[in-house]
Formats: structure tokens, C-alpha cells, sequence
């Protein structure tokens, strides 16, 4: 599977290792992607989802339902 939150949409991003005499080689800022089990209390149902660590606190402070819901209507479930 890819390194993408389920429910942001986040991936990686693209940049350079900068060096001392000032060459760039390509590298890759990766997510801190977190799998984690959510309880559904709506319809009762548990489901596993790739989130990133910023997206845990958006759900601490909006619940799951809300989240998923925005995240629906963004296309990304």
C-alpha cells in the first residue's frame, strides 16, 4: 500500500539533501503514518485506517464521525 493518509490525503514530498559544497541529491520527506484501529459508534463497527499523526489530533478534538464524514466528501474513502 502507499504511504498516504486516508484521511487527509498527506503523502510524501519531494526536496534535496543540500551538502556543505552545496550539491543536491533528490530525497523524500515522508509522513509519520500511524495504523490505528477507530470504533464507529454509529454503526457500531470497527475499522483500521492509515492516519497520520496529525490527522489523530484532528479526530481527538472533532471525532471520528465528523472526520470521516469531511473526508467522504473530499473523496478520499
Amino acid at each position: 500500500m502507499s504511504r498516504v493518509c486516508q484521511l487527509s490525503g498527506k503523502k510524501a514530498m519531494v526536496g534535496n539533501n543540500v551538502s556543505h559544497s552545496n550539491k543536491k541529491t533528490k530525497r523524500r520527506f515522508n509522513i509519520n503514518l500511524i495504523k490505528k484501529k477507530f470504533y464507529i459508534p454509529s454503526t457500531g463497527e470497527w475499522v483500521t485506517l492509515k492516519v497520520t499523526a496529525s490527522t489523530l489530533k484532528t479526530i481527538d478534538k472533532k471525532g471520528i464521525s465528523e472526520v470521516m464524514k469531511i473526508a467522504k466528501q473530499k473523496g478520499l474513502l
